[in-house]
């Protein structure tokens, strides 16, 4: 199964993704928000494994920016809603390889989770 990257060509996190994974020589496809949006089915499900809390980005502008209603009463519901409505408030980078679903990145988290089977980690 092909992992996925899922965020925004202009992120700054995602493009530390990108580096890491092409520096390890892990291929990789990458979806972009921006042009291909997300489907409800994927995000529901992310939601559903990872808890609404871990996928949306409340630190970006993008969220920060809503009005205070739009923040109040936040459930899984209605943080799919927001997220649809705006993909960019989704936590950038998604990954997603098989069973293996991260949100973010950090280093060594993408270190243990893509170790070829095997290998010390």
């Amino acid at each position: 199964m092909a992992l996925t990257i899922y965020g925004i060509p202009n992120c700054d996190t995602v493009k530390k993704a990108q580096t890491w994974l092409d520096q390890a020589g892990i291929a990789y496809a990458f979806h972009d928000y921006k042009k291909a949006g997300i489907d409800e089915a994927t995000l529901r499900g992310w939601v559903e494994r990872l808890g609404w809390e871990a996928v949306l980005n409340r630190a970006g502008t993008t969220f920060r920016k809503l009005p205070d209603a739009d923040k109040a009463g936040l459930d899984a519901d209605k943080a799919v809603a927001l997220m649809l409505a705006q993909p960019s408030m989704i936590k950038r980078p998604m990954l997603a390889h098989g069973e293996v679903l991260e949100a973010g990145f950090k280093p060594e988290r993408y270190a243990a989770l893509l170790a070829p089977e095997g290998a010390a980690g």
